[in-house]
């Protein structure tokens, strides 16, 4: 026995009892039989999905069933709910589904919660298929924001994130914020990635996107995701035409709260980048603001003194001091003592820094203006899957690509300008690559991840000191006679893991050296999977190789900074 014949006996049955009344011993709140009519409306479920000539047979009675059953008890709801689901499954025409969502759009307003839960929950698997119908309960889905039960709420943000477009973004992002700002605390994160997801998404202009996301960050800043502070950076960054907007409404929303810390870090930031435009006449698009410099720097060192600053933050607000001293037209006396102070803080990372300003006002002043320019306008990239594949496509030029420093490298080159009487171009100059098929094996070296192939120069152990051992392998390549790869391997015995490891070198100014980024930054405990990094140097004269380096870790639960000269190195390096 198939489908086709099996249905319409069914249909035939489930007429009889919609229509033909129904016995008192099977009745229950006046529907006849509900049980029964589940069971065959699972039964017609299970045999019209996928099946076109079965799910024609019972569109008919689907329809009479959804609009003559009383839902004013729980048992004609449950048999209105299984021809929801019924409908939902087979090949049903598009007028029933319309249906359908009405329904479950009229049990929304039921003041039974079980049912308006199972309402959202099936309304949420219909959005993507049946998107139009949905949205015609909109308002319904809004006000289920306000319900005290958590799981309502929770499922009805769902329900109100997916019904997002481009058309409804101002009205439905407007009551979200709404939401935001009441919502129980475990709501505020999923709430807050969802707004920021749909502007992004559906942004009808620039401003509008930098408004919203500022107001995301005035009230739920601690709960926002991770990348929101480089997001909002990269769309101001973009957006010239609103770097003075943007920067009047972030140090207003600054000096009101200091509290959110992703807000401070992007206002911070901002002032840094464009607090000229700060001190200049009113903006037409905000309300007059009169800030003079000694408030901005009162405001920024407040940043830095309050305890509820993390050291991120506080590193974004000393950078930002430190690009008002290009900025300003004042003494910068202030800005000087302040970064001054800072040398001597606890947190090693914000001192570093604190020590490198303080480098470049005494040593490097005449280069301030030029290190401490503005950034340059910024596109909104593209998604990350393009990016994968364009850089698949592009793979060859990538390989000769000078690499860019990573963030805590470039933070820390002023550290290595005098450790041998360099400059910053000795560090940084890459040694020109063989273009010639010849040179293949120089571009196969070159890939950060992949150590040089072994060589007979003998390996040199430099450093060792509680476990933690620094080994140099060289390699000479043939085809470039000049040029020396060095890989340092760092490896652990030690009963606890090396973290926070950095590696840096200097070398006198008739070398030039590469810096490859290192395979990583935590060293296993108990000889696990060593730490690579490769050291690109040219000696075009062939003079003797001095090389000094530079380690800085945790180990055990402390900060360790070492700085060795190697002078024993291989003449086969060299000669």
């Amino acid at each position: 026995m198939n489908a086709t014949t099996v249905v319409p006996q069914l249909v035939k049955i489930l007429r009889t009892l919609v229509t033909t009344g129904y016995s008192a011993e099977h009745s229950i709140s006046g529907v006849s039989d509900p049980f029964l009519q589940v069971q065959i409306l699972r039964l017609l479920r299970i045999l019209g999905r996928n099946h076109e000539e079965s799910s024609d047979s019972m569109n008919d009675l689907l329809a009479q069933v959804a609009t003559n059953t009383d839902t004013s008890r729980n048992a004609g709801s449950a048999v209105l709910f299984e021809t929801v689901l019924t409908i939902m499954d087979i090949r049903s025409a598009a007028g029933l589904r319309v249906l359908a969502v009405n329904i479950l759009g009229r049990f929304l307003l039921n003041s039974d919660k079980n049912i308006r839960y199972v309402a959202l929950t099936s309304l949420l698997r219909l959005v993507q298929s049946d998107h139009s119908a949905v949205q015609r309960h909109r308002p319904t889905v809004v006000e289920c924001l306000r319900e005290p039960d958590a799981s309502l709420s929770r499922r009805a943000l769902e329900l109100s994130l997916a019904l997002v477009n481009s058309s409804n973004v101002r009205a439905m992002t407007q009551e979200l914020q709404g939401f935001l700002e009441y919502c129980p605390p475990d709501l505020r994160a999923d709430c807050a990635s969802g707004i920021l997801l749909a502007a992004e998404r559906f942004a009808p202009t620039k401003r509008w996107h930098i408004d919203t996301i500022l107001r995301v960050l005035t009230t739920a800043g601690s709960h926002v995701r991770d990348d929101a502070v480089a997001n909002l950076t990269q769309l101001i960054g973009g957006a010239q035409e609103l770097h003075a907007y943007s920067v009047r409404c972030l140090y207003r929303a600054l000096a009101q709260d200091i509290s959110q810390q992703p807000l401070v870090q992007v206002a911070a930031w901002c002032i840094g980048e464009y607090g000229d435009l700060l001190l200049e006449g009113s903006c037409e698009e905000t309300e007059p603001l009169q800030v003079e410099e000694e408030e901005v720097l009162a405001l920024l060192e407040r940043v830095l003194q309050s305890h509820m600053s993390l050291p991120a933050t506080r590193g974004y607000a000393l950078t930002a001091l430190m690009k008002l001293s290009t900025r300003l037209r004042g003494d910068n006396n202030r800005i000087r003592q302040v970064v001054s102070i800072y040398g001597s803080c606890l947190d090693v990372e914000l001192q570093q820094r604190a020590v490198e300003y303080n480098t470049l006002f005494r040593k490097y002043d005449h280069m301030r203006a030029a290190v401490l320019e503005k950034m340059p306008l910024l596109e909104r990239g593209s998604s990350q899957v393009e990016e994968e594949a364009k850089e698949s496509k592009e793979a060859a030029q990538l390989l000769e690509a000078d690499p860019v420093p990573t963030e805590p490298q470039a933070s820390k080159l002023l550290d290595l300008l005098d450790l041998l009487g360099g400059t910053s171009g000795d560090v940084q100059q890459r040694p020109p690559l063989d273009p010639s098929p010849e040179g293949t094996l120089t571009h196969l070296l070159d890939l950060p991840c992949a150590p040089p192939a072994p060589a007979p120069i003998p390996n040199l152990k430099v450093f060792e000191r509680e476990g933690l051992q620094l080994i140099l392998s060289f390699v000479r390549p043939p085809e470039t006679p000049a040029l020396l790869l060095i890989t340092v391997t760092a490896t652990n015995i030690s009963e606890g893991d090396v973290t926070h490891f950095i590696c840096q070198a200097a070398v006198p100014k008739s070398f030039q050296l590469q810096l490859q980024a290192p395979s990583g930054d935590t060293v296993p405990a108990q000889g696990g999977l060593p730490v690579t990094q490769l050291l690109r140097i040219l000696n075009p004269n062939k003079a003797p190789l001095r090389l000094k380096l530079r380690l800085t870790y945790n180990h055990f639960g402390h900060s360790v900074q070492e700085i060795f000269e190697v002078n024993n190195l291989p003449e086969e390096t060299w000669q």
